[in-house]
């Protein structure tokens, strides 16, 4: 509990120098926090209907995006992580894959889809699978022998084998792939929206760029910054529970 008020006060001297700063330096493209909160308060509050035409899609596409990389990932993990043959073959491709940047991909995803949700889960999925698959085919591959013998001696049916054994062995692994996914979703989703749609918060962002309205700007980051917190805050809630048959240690004991 005293980390947590330790955090939280330096974030808050953090924001009283920001603001402190922000009113003498008077710079139009770095306003102080209050002139941000003001914006952010008009734009969202005051005209809700900005809510339900921009924020709600882009968190729909976020979480869809990162859905469906995740159960592709894993899925196609456990499947890689058993089976030296299968990695063997697939282990080139995977790392000539990963090796492309997302955003390169944005103008042949928007050739191929023509733009709209599509285009933007077809950028979130390629490039937040990556973390998810490679994490959770370390921890496939990092079974315990024991249990694989123990196993094979009841000859547990595969199904069951892989659910009741290499996927609880792997599931640390696999929540630390879904966490980093989790962020690059956030990032991809605003790089999918700079073009080939008229809402989200990516688009919002560009606008007010355009427009020279950087208080405005500063307030959609401000906004993806918090999304970002709620969501891993959500995410490390459900990967405590998920994992709370494993030992922890003191620290994470006292987070």
């Amino acid at each position: 509990m005293n980390k947590f008020f330790q955090r939280w006060t330096v974030f808050a001297g953090l924001i009283v120098v920001w603001q402190v700063f922000g009113m003498l330096a008077e710079d139009p493209f770095f306003p102080p926090p209050s002139d941000i909160v003001t914006a952010a308060w008009e734009w969202w509050v005051l005209e809700p209907e900005n809510v339900t035409e921009h924020i709600l899609p882009s968190i729909s596409r976020l979480l869809s995006g990162w859905a469906i990389a995740s159960v592709i990932g894993v899925a196609l993990g456990l499947l890689l992580g058993r089976s030296d043959r299968a990695m063997e073959y697939a282990g080139p491709l995977l790392v000539f894959l990963r090796s492309i940047p997302p955003p390169a991909l944005v103008p042949v995803f928007l050739l191929l889809f023509k733009g709209g949700t599509s285009m933007q889960l077809a950028t979130i999925v390629f490039g937040v699978i990556w973390p998810v698959l490679l994490n959770t085919v370390d921890g496939a591959r990092s079974v315990d022998v024991t249990k694989v013998d123990t196993s094979a001696v009841f000859q547990i049916p595969r199904y069951q084998w892989v659910l009741g054994v290499v996927l609880p062995a792997a599931s640390p692994k696999i929540f630390a792939g879904l966490r980093v996914s989790l962020s690059l979703s956030l990032v991809l989703m605003v790089i999918s929206e700079l073009v080939g749609t008229d809402n989200g918060i990516g688009s919002q962002l560009m606008q007010a760029q355009r427009e020279f309205d950087y208080t405005r700007m500063w307030a959609g980051i401000v906004l993806l910054g918090v999304l970002g917190y709620g969501l891993n805050t959500v995410l490390l809630a459900v990967e405590r529970r998920a994992l709370a048959w494993q030992p922890r240690s003191r620290d994470e004991q006292h987070a």
